[in-house]
């Protein structure tokens, strides 16, 4: 099991990946939308924003979501570490129901070239 820190720090460093990635990618990311990363193994979730194609946490708090986010997250600790490491495969996890993803269809559709 992933710790605080640990998923902390993965959110961290897919940040930075997002920062780093091509044109394309960084595109897809060049949006502003609230977000929200549910860890349901350690009953914790982090909230922030995408914008600027980085990912800045805001806050942490026990529990699910408090607000409904405009991209919305849940897993497990250890598969949100295994995902940014390329150790999991997003669609994959997804596709099997380790991963949730919800938001709206257009946040959906330029998601879709960071999954």
């Amino acid at each position: 099991m992933a710790t605080k820190e640990e998923c902390r720090s993965a959110l961290e460093k897919l940040s930075d990946n997002m920062a780093r990635a091509d044109h394309g990618i960084r595109g897809a990311t060049g949006f502003d939308r609230s977000l929200s990363c549910h860890i349901t193994d350690l009953d914790t979730t982090f909230t922030g924003r995408i914008g600027d194609g980085r990912i800045e946490v805001l806050d942490t708090h026990d529990g699910p979501p408090r607000e409904k986010a405009q991209i919305r997250l849940a897993m497990a600790g250890e598969d949100l570490v295994a995902m940014v490491d390329g150790e999991l495969n997003f669609a994959k996890a997804w596709g099997s129901g380790r991963v949730r993803l919800e938001a709206g269809f257009r946040d959906l559709l330029r998601l879709r070239s960071l999954l």
